[in-house]
């Protein structure tokens, strides 16, 4: 009998079952695949989860593992340009954006080392109910044989189709359709920052990863998610063609070194995130559209949270259903601003966002503290302050 079981073991799972298992509870994390494997990812870890990364002790892992500093962002949009980079949080003063084929083991690594039981290549099949109440996970063995174990809790951090939510029964409480596709891959010898380009129907995003490798990623209307998977390295080369000139002749410098990866079906919903004797973190509990990668990021916010509020009061049933009622009205601040965000930027419609960023332009101070309301280091509202909205309105 566990505290805890955590199915998943990647951006959300890993860090939650860490954190009860510092808490001093039992724990036991399930992982489908076998690690090291990647996975489709925009890689990028905002000022918000490099801080926690360093909370937990983790950060000085990912160095380690060769991943490259980011302390330069760029946006380039119709009419506009700003370069500038968050400000420092918790002492932190740059980004990193790993491949998941090393971040997510280091992050199981993690929780190992902190007491949890991992086991990998373990598939859930199915919730264990005992009066209305999960009570624990099916699950196939490496061998593949049927296993059971018990829990207290089960976390469901099994991504945007999670099998938790559908066996737990966890509706969409808010739901929007799909709004753009995108394709992506990884080049040697092109030189870059953080780097995002902007043209009505098109976006771009450009981050140095590992092995001295780039990531550069295209974005599309969903309307047009037919058209281009049927002829994807055409609409990806002509995107950074016609978008991002400049950066196109730094392409052709260099060189792609691995095969175009992509995906239309980014959906966008918040599920119900608790019910008796289950709770959900990262994808599983809300998914967006990737194209202000946050979902890193909100995954370890979500699994300091969940976990803050529980801290001792796992097998107190009245203190344990506060708890995860305080979790689910949390993702209603800002969760949910960071996904109606998301879905704003989504529309491929720049136009109001480059009209604010071009009276930006001059002061530096604004510039930063914008790229840190992307980032987490900065709210929308400390970022609205009285200097700024003087700017705006002498512009």
């Amino acid at each position: 009998m566990y505290d805890v079981i955590v199915v998943g073991a990647r951006c959300a799972g890993s860090p939650t079952a860490m954190l009860f298992a510092r808490q001093g509870y039992r724990v036991l994390l399930l992982e489908k695949a076998n690690f090291p494997q990647d996975t489709l990812s925009s890689h990028y870890i905002h000022m918000q989860g490099m801080a926690l990364l360093n909370r937990w002790g983790l950060l000085g892992k990912l160095q380690d593992a060769g991943c490259r500093k980011i302390t330069r962002q760029s946006y380039e949009g119709p009419g506009v340009r700003i370069d500038g980079f968050s400000l420092p949080l918790d002492g932190v003063t740059y980004t990193y954006a790993p491949r998941r084929y090393v971040l997510d083991p280091l992050l199981a690594e993690g929780a190992a080392e902190a007491g949890v039981e991992f086991r990998q290549g373990c598939a859930v099949k199915d919730l264990v109910w005992e009066d209305d109440r999960v009570a624990g996970v099916r699950y196939t063995t490496p061998s593949g044989t049927m296993a059971v174990e018990r829990a207290r809790l089960v976390v469901g951090a099994d991504g945007m189709r999670s099998l938790v939510a559908r066996k737990a029964g966890a509706p969409n409480v808010i739901e929007h359709p799909r709004v753009t596709c995108t394709y992506y891959s990884y080049w040697a010898d092109v030189p870059a920052h953080f780097e995002l380009y902007e043209r009505p129907g098109r976006w771009i995003g450009v981050i140095p990863t590992n092995d001295d490798l780039t990531l550069l990623m295209t974005y599309f209307p969903q309307e047009e998610y037919q058209d281009v998977r049927k002829g994807v390295e055409p609409f990806y080369l002509d995107t950074f063609r016609t978008t991002a000139p400049e950066l196109y002749e730094r392409m052709r410098a260099g060189r792609r070194v691995e095969q175009l990866y992509g995906t239309g079906h980014q959906e966008n919903f918040f599920r119900k995130a608790y019910g008796p004797g289950w709770v959900l973190v990262g994808d599983a509990v809300t998914h967006k559209d990737s194209i202000t990668a946050r979902g890193i990021t909100e995954a370890f916010v979500q699994a300091q949270t969940l976990t803050e509020y529980i801290g001792g009061e796992l097998h107190d049933d009245a203190a344990l259903d506060t708890a995860l009622e305080a979790y689910e009205l949390n993702l209603s601040g800002e969760a949910l601003s960071q996904y109606q965000g998301a879905l704003n930027v989504a529309e491929l419609k720049p136009s109001g966002r480059t009209d604010m960023l071009r009276k930006l332009v001059g002061h530096q101070e604004h510039i930063d503290r914008y790229f840190s309301t992307l980032s987490g280091a900065c709210s929308i509202d400390d970022f609205y302050n009285d200097d700024l909205l003087t700017l705006l309105d002498q512009s």
